[in-house]
């Protein structure tokens, strides 16, 4: 076997030490073992699997004493709550997005310079199935990973007459001027969805009507973008887009979701507004619900928002 080879399946404190190209310190995680909902696949959906994380950091060698202080160093910590704060953000589809996620999380500790990033599913077969990555602080973008707040958007809920009021647009007009990114939600359209007697795909179904409704809605003022994942929200609202909210992938992908049905949209909707930390909500054509935003309810044959 050769040395390539080898390392290939070494662990990855090998790989680092081998391809060092400077004497540098380095912290492991070994066997980090969680159970977690992760796959792209519909038979992971649903099901806990476990998943394995082996971590190497290689960091910046202290200089002087150390003087037993956690402070100067890079505390291991750190590493388990990379893992964590990405496990907890948002349902994930691939390894290769987790290992990406949890290095350029780590990579934004002031001592690590490098990262390799072992994960492997532990129960999808009598073996482990998985992805290794390297990353280093010098080939890693920052700009999507830094400290700076996410904006706080106003959330606007049209009922159906609301959505096809004449007063539709001088409403958008007048969220749209305020000092806060407007997002909009819809509940299901009057017709009824299909019925299956089986509930993931019932969810699936409605979370879809939803969807079908916000399409409506966007042809109805050209302004309105129809989004569906938080990077786009965040890039949206970052850049005045006025969004209306798909839900499917946001609801099935939260890892605690909402606890509302998913035909219940103005109660989706609240749980929305709560999740982008909005300013503010507003309900037109429904009463308001209860909510921990500040929540404006508004009648459909007024035409002002004061």
């Amino acid at each position: 076997m050769t040395d390539d080879i080898r390392l290939a399946f070494s662990h990855p404190s090998e790989r680092a030490e081998a391809s060092a190209a400077a004497p540098c310190d380095r912290i492991s995680l070994r066997d980090y073992t969680v159970e977690v909902e992760i796959g792209a696949f519909q038979l992971e959906r649903g099901t806990l699997q476990r998943v394995k994380f082996n971590i190497v950091v290689e960091v910046t060698p202290l200089t002087g004493p150390i003087d037993d202080d956690v402070d100067r160093i890079l505390s291991y910590d750190r590493v388990t709550e990379a893992i964590t704060i990405e496990l907890h953000a948002e349902r994930i589809n691939l390894l290769e997005t987790l290992a990406a996620r949890v290095a350029e999380r780590i990579l934004l500790e002031p001592q690590a310079e490098r990262v390799f990033v072992r994960i492997e599913k532990l129960d999808r077969g009598p073996f482990a199935l998985g992805v290794e990555i390297v990353r280093s602080r010098d080939g890693v973008s920052h700009a999507g990973q830094t400290h700076q707040e996410a904006p706080h958007p106003r959330v606007l809920y049209l009922s159906n007459s609301a959505a096809a009021s004449d007063h539709l647009k001088g409403w958008i007009d007048a969220l749209a001027a305020k000092d806060a990114p407007l997002i909009i939600c819809v509940g299901s359209p009057d017709i009824a969805a299909p019925q299956t007697g089986h509930a993931m795909t019932q969810r699936r179904i409605d979370l879809l009507a939803i969807e079908q409704n916000a399409w409506v809605l966007a042809a109805r003022d050209h302004r309105c973008k129809v989004v569906e994942t938080r990077t786009e929200l965040d890039w949206a609202m970052k850049n005045g887009q006025i969004c209306v909210w798909a839900p499917s992938k946001i609801v099935l992908d939260a890892v605690d979701g909402p606890s509302a049905g998913a035909n219940d949209g103005l109660t989706l909707a609240m749980w929305f507004a709560a999740e982008m930390q909005a300013k503010e909500a507003f309900v037109i054509g429904e009463a308001a619900p209860q909510s921990d935003i500040p929540v404006v309810a508004h009648p459909v044959d007024r035409a002002d928002l004061a």
